[in-house]
């Protein structure tokens, strides 16, 4: 997994949300919840996370968190520069051990193990392909060739994606705090119906209540309810708690939910604008259409608020004159003196009628089960045809869904809309070079194949060539790896692999030739990992191969100059079907301890190393639970352990 970035860092916050267990913080709390960071990324950094997997495929994400292309090495039609074969080659069964995307994005090293076939060889009666360990390099320029505009895209696609958890969040958090106030008041009014069937009456909890507010005696069941079975302190409760859930429902709505919603209008709608330009943004797969469609779900999701916020203070204010004329109701049949604010008896009907036993806010809330749909009155459904004359939306119907259901369309079609990139994206990942490693034993065809690895670039500054030209920067690559012991003639040695350069100035005809070295390790000792160090170093991490039970072990971190080896200019040949570094076995190099730079460890290790080049610091895990940290640039012993 690797990450590059370019350009400067601003963090993120996205506002506090409550939670929903005792003790953590709420919408009521005053907190220093703020959209400012949220509607503002315009100096978001640029990097590009790569990660692949075991079954070959490899993923892109800008920020680290907004897919923008994927590709599959099993896909790939593959071709080597060390080949003159025209055949197309693939790779079976491959997994990957290793990725690395180079500073100026244009390429991707893929180090992986897998059976590279050929069209001629897949043809074949009998034959075999190249069961080994192959490196792989795409050419991923599209991320730099098109920086701006995917950074662009990324930074409003991303924006909206984390206010949309915020929009989610919200109603979920709405719904629970809702349900929980309405399960409160049908726990106690559920009582009254029960009441009624025992004392054997065919009348609903509305009658009573209606023929109460009508003037009449209250019915025994009705009486007993409001004297024994709620009372004054049980209806101020039930009164508490629905009045609370609907204050605390309007505020998650104006400091959470409507500015989300406000600002996810804002960027979608700033999407469109750039997807107009067709000359930059359609060959990333911004698509106009899809972005039109988009702002109008997110003009759809605004509305759905404002409808939501208006049905809540109704339903509240209906809620509170109801218990207002209920408490009054309960003083009076306890002969009490009633100083209780005046209610309006139509809305006492009206809430009977309508609200008593249906519940328009978790209607809202939720999404509707089979064909049911929110009720829009025929003057309203003319006003919505009237104004799609004016530009108005063009789903006429979108008022017959619910909040939630509005917000679940709105997220499916931004996710239409961003996939279209993501795989425009992914169409233009391509394999521009191979170059097989060592063979591995046929036992490893059906399982993943760890091996120690590293893969880093190297910036150089290439001289003139007239003088008219100025010096260019390159990136060379550096490939280096521990090979099996029975792939070669020669046992406990590691490949080094370099001539991956890629001119950052685009300079037509110049190609250095691939080279290799192979290094063998000191006896007594054999490499369980490496890394690749700054400059061009290497740092190679070995370990005693026989440790007796008295003593602890004995270990060495040694760090190679790789300007300083005999590198050997790798040759071409007609098909892909050989082992490059075979040719390398009389030229290898045997490392001694005692002519390198090589360091000390007093304790058995083991993998992985991990080497800073910005720290100059190296990590190394002995046994025992035991980390070291050396540091590389000085030759002091300078080391922390930490149990």
């Amino acid at each position: 997994m690797l990450c590059v970035s370019i350009g400067k860092s601003m963090g993120k916050r996205v506002p506090k949300m409550p939670g929903l267990v005792p003790g953590d913080s709420g919408f009521m709390d005053d907190g220093e919840d703020s959209f400012q960071e949220l509607s503002n990324s315009s100096h978001q950094r640029y990097n590009i996370l790569c990660s692949g997997d075991m079954d070959g495929s490899i993923c892109f994400n800008i920020f680290g968190i907004f897919p923008i292309g994927t590709v599959n090495i099993h896909n790939l039609v593959v071709s080597s520069s060390l080949s003159s074969s025209n055949a197309a080659s693939r790779l079976l069964n491959a997994s990957i051990c290793k990725v690395a995307l180079s500073k100026d994005l244009c390429h991707l090293v893929v180090l992986c193990n897998g059976e590279l076939i050929t069209d001629e060889v897949e043809q074949g009666e009998g034959q075999h392909g190249l069961l080994g360990f192959h490196c792989l390099v795409l050419n991923t320029s599209i991320f730099s060739k098109r920086k701006t505009e995917l950074h662009q895209v990324a930074q409003q696609a991303s924006n909206i994606e984390d206010l949309s958890e915020v929009v989610r969040t919200s109603l979920s958090v709405m719904s629970k705090i809702w349900s929980d106030a309405m399960h409160t008041f049908h726990e106690k009014f559920n009582t009254v119906s029960t009441l009624i069937i025992d004392h054997g009456l065919d009348s609903t909890p509305q009658d009573e209540f209606l023929s109460l507010l009508g003037g009449a005696r209250a019915s025994p069941p009705l009486h007993q309810f409001l004297e024994n079975s709620l009372g004054e302190a049980g209806l101020k409760r039930v009164a508490k708690a629905v009045n609370g859930a609907g204050k605390e429902l309007q505020l998650i709505v104006l400091d959470h939910l409507q500015p989300a919603a406000e600002i996810i209008g804002f960027r979608i709608g700033e999407l469109r604008g750039l997807s107009k330009w067709h000359a930059r943004y359609k060959g990333i797969g911004l698509d106009e259409k899809l972005m039109d469609n988009a702002t109008e779900r997110a003009g759809m999701l605004l509305v759905q608020v404002e409808r939501f916020m208006r049905v809540l203070a109704s339903v509240v204010q209906q809620f509170s004159n109801f218990f207002s004329w209920l408490l009054k109701s309960v003083k009076i049949l306890m002969a009490e003196p009633s100083d209780q604010l005046p209610f309006n008896s139509e809305l006492v009907i009206i809430f009977l009628k309508f609200l008593y036993d249906q519940d328009p806010v978790r209607q809202l809330l939720e999404i509707s089960e089979g064909d049911s749909s929110v009720e829009v009155d025929l003057e309203m459904m003319q006003r919505i045809k009237q104004l799609a004359h004016f530009g108005g939306f063009s789903d006429l119907e979108y008022l017959k869904r619910t909040l939630a259901e509005e917000f679940q369309q709105m997220e499916s079609c931004f996710k239409g809309a961003f996939e279209m990139p993501f795989s425009t994206i992914s169409g233009k990942l391509l394999c521009e070079d191979l170059l097989p490693l060592f063979p591995i034993a046929s036992s490893s065809k059906l399982k993943p194949y760890k091996v120690p690895a590293s893969v880093s670039y190297n910036e150089d500054i290439l001289h003139e060539y007239s003088e008219s030209e100025i010096h260019q920067q390159a990136l060379t690559g550096y490939i280096s790896f521990k090979l099996p012991d029975d792939c070669f003639s020669i046992a406990n040695c590691i490949g080094i692999v370099r001539g991956l350069r890629h001119d950052l100035g685009k300079l037509e005809g110049i190609s250095d030739p691939v080279e290799a070295a192979l290094l063998c390790i000191p006896d007594g000792y054999h490499c369980i990992d490496l890394s690749l160090y700054k400059e061009g170093q290497i740092v190679l991490l070995l370990d005693e191969t026989a440790t007796t039970s008295e003593s602890s072990g004995n270990a060495y971190m040694m760090i190679l100059q790789a300007g300083d080896l005999p590198f050997v200019s790798l040759s071409k040949s007609n098909t892909l079907n050989s082992w490059k570094l075979h040719e390398l076995q009389d030229s290898a190099i045997y490392l001694q301890l005692e002519s390198e730079k090589a360091r000390s460890i007093p304790h058995s290790v083991v993998p992985p190393l991990a080497v800073s080049a910005s720290r100059g610091v190296a990590c190394v895990f002995a046994a025992r639970k035991r980390a070291l940290v050396y540091i590389l640039d000085e030759d002091e012993d300078e080391v922390s352990d930490t149990e």
